[in-house]
């Protein structure tokens, strides 16, 4: 909680003053048992109409005042509770927009959404409930005792055996528990995740006719969280009919001893009601304890869940005296090897090549032979295990973060459009875009041969995802997006694969008449979409196996020739 509490900050008046109405409205709560007792013993035995009156009206008052506190408790405590919880989700949005891809590795998108959504509504419900049950309950016990220390300190002995046997029962408990809410929280990661991927794989589940095999899976894990759960409130279950057993076993000890004491005139019959009241109250007090122990226990395992991403450093580290411009596209890769950081063995092995700013650079290799790995090290979504990679002439790890990847703009293989409108996805390149610089940005990248024929052009709605586009316009409509940043250097990740050889042919000259000071790296499957290129790097296995243009390539690469004329075999065929 010492992470966490300087996140309260901005809620701490909320947080001082929901306690401090709490014990205002448990102190007058407290003095109503005590006039009740007044009015039977004074009020109904002397048949003093009158003061029973008074003392109902006061009674009254008091509840009234009670009541006004404890309602302005409970809103300043779900401010104070909520808005702490709502501080705490943006700033672990925000330290996630700052994780590296290598971060990002270390957590699933599942366990990602539960951390910021259900941990933290739990904390929030947590510190709700530490401001307002966990002040109410002590003081509840402290003043209620103190009164029927007051009415009859003989009966309090009663409390001696019921307070400590409460507590050991409610020790018990907890100790089972903990464990199980921390388990809780993960089977709640399990659903998340395939929630999130068959929703995601909605279509494809429906093309492969896989509806059943998905419901079983998912009926694994929500049968694994729904008996984990009923494991943790199979605890509360136990706790609350051994609290009541205490309760009513203490009422009928008080009643025996204090009915022989009113028998012996030593007790009022009113004293003996309140009495009882405040044993109710007492008793009361240590179930909300419990109670509120038993949410702590889930809340601890949310936030320790929340600190781990809070405590996560972020794997790329920005230079102190950061560079803040790019002075062109050129690129250098000097003595380059990379490993993720959980994998033994390198993805990349020593890495050499330069290409100079304003050049179209090709890169092709089989599948797995980490073509999209170079290239995420030149925006830094990776860092360099060894070597450096060099951007105009300066290593990139000494440029501010946001200069570097403001000049490098990457269309990555998987195309992500986000929901609103056309307009809104292409001034993710450039906020302050006119309607006609992304025109000029869809007609480079052969989108707006498509958006134009919408009746509401730029307004087109995007659907989550794009999902109302097709492979190739999502690719075309990114392409777009990304030259509406005017990048130094524009790194295409197979970012053509779903449109046609033409309209790739069209793009492809765009770049060059249009493009050319910009320089331009294209990873592909097809030799044609490179075939162009100034030059053109052939990886295998982490490693450059050539690196020349398409016509020296075709007569040293052996990897190249044997790419192009199986490709030549299935354009003749």
């Amino acid at each position: 909680m010492k992470t966490l509490l300087p996140y309260m900050k901005k809620y701490v008046n909320y947080a001082i003053l929901s306690p401090i109405l709490m014990i205002l409205e448990v102190a007058a709560n407290i003095f109503i048992p005590f006039y009740m007792s007044r009015i039977v013993d004074i009020g109904i035995v002397n048949r003093d109409v009158e003061y029973i009156v008074k003392t109902g009206l006061l009674m009254i008052g008091i509840a009234i005042v009670g009541m006004t506190f404890g309602i302005i408790s409970a809103h300043c405590g779900a401010r104070a509770g909520y808005g702490f919880a709502a501080e705490i989700r943006k700033e672990i949005f925000e330290k996630i927009q700052n994780f590296s891809f290598a971060n990002l590795d270390e957590f699933t998108v599942s366990s990602l959404v539960t951390r910021l959504t259900n941990d933290c509504n739990t904390i929030g419900q947590v510190t709700m409930m530490s401001l307002r049950m966990a002040i109410r309950a002590p003081f509840m016990m402290i003043f209620a005792l103190i009164m029927a220390f007051t009415i009859n300190a003989s009966l309090v002995k009663v409390f001696l055996v019921a307070i400590p046997f409460t507590a050991i029962i409610l020790l018990i408990v907890l100790s089972k528990a903990r464990p199980l809410f921390i388990k809780l929280q993960t089977r709640v990661d399990r659903v998340n995740a395939i929630i999130q991927e068959n929703l995601t794989g909605i279509r494809v589940v429906k093309s492969f006719n896989r509806q059943d095999h998905e419901e079983k899976r998912f009926k694994e894990r929500n049968d694994a969280l729904m008996n984990t759960a009923l494991s943790a409130i199979s605890l509360v279950i136990f706790l609350m009919p051994v609290l009541n057993l205490v309760i009513y076993s203490t009422i009928i000890a008080v009643l025996w001893f204090g009915g022989q004491q009113i028998l012996a005139g030593t007790m009022g019959g009113g004293e003996l009601i309140s009495f009882i009241t405040y044993i109710t109250q007492v008793l009361m007090a240590l179930m909300m304890i419990s109670f509120f122990f038993m949410q702590l226990l889930r809340g601890s395992a949310s936030v320790s869940r929340v600190v781990e991403i809070l405590d996560t450093e972020s794997e790329i580290k920005e230079d102190t005296k950061p560079i803040t411009a790019v002075k062109d596209g050129s690129i250098n890769f000097n003595n380059v090897s990379f490993k993720y950081p959980a994998s033994k063995e390198k993805t990349l092995t020593d890495i050499n090549f330069n290409i100079k700013s304003g050049e179209l650079l090709g890169v092709i290799g089989s599948t797995g032979s980490s073509k999209s790995t170079l290239v995420q090290l030149i925006p830094r979504l990776y860092d360099v295990t060894e070597g450096s990679v060099e951007v105009g002439g300066i290593d990139v790890r000494k440029y501010d973060l946001k200069t570097l990847r403001d000049n490098v703009a990457f269309v990555l293989q998987k195309n992500i459009l986000f929901s609103g409108t056309l307009r809104q996805n292409m001034k993710w390149g450039n906020e302050n875009a006119t309607d006609e610089q992304i025109i000029n940005a869809l007609k480079q990248a052969q989108a707006w041969e498509f958006v134009s024929k919408y009746e509401d052009g730029l307004d087109h709605k995007v659907e989550q995802g794009g999902d109302n586009f097709s492979g190739g316009q999502k690719q075309r409509l990114s392409i777009a997006r990304a030259l509406m940043k005017s990048p130094k250097i524009i790194v295409l990740d197979d970012s053509t694969s779903a449109v046609d050889m033409t309209t790739d042919a069209k793009i492809q000259q765009a770049f060059k008449e249009e493009l050319g000071d910009i320089t331009t790296i294209i990873i592909a499957q097809r030799i044609a979409s490179i075939q162009k290129a100034n030059r053109i790097i052939v990886m295998h296995e982490g490693e450059i196996e050539s690196f020349g243009d398409h016509e020296t390539l075709l007569k040293t690469s052996p990897i190249y020739r044997e790419i192009y004329e199986s490709q030549q075999k299935g354009v003749a065929s």
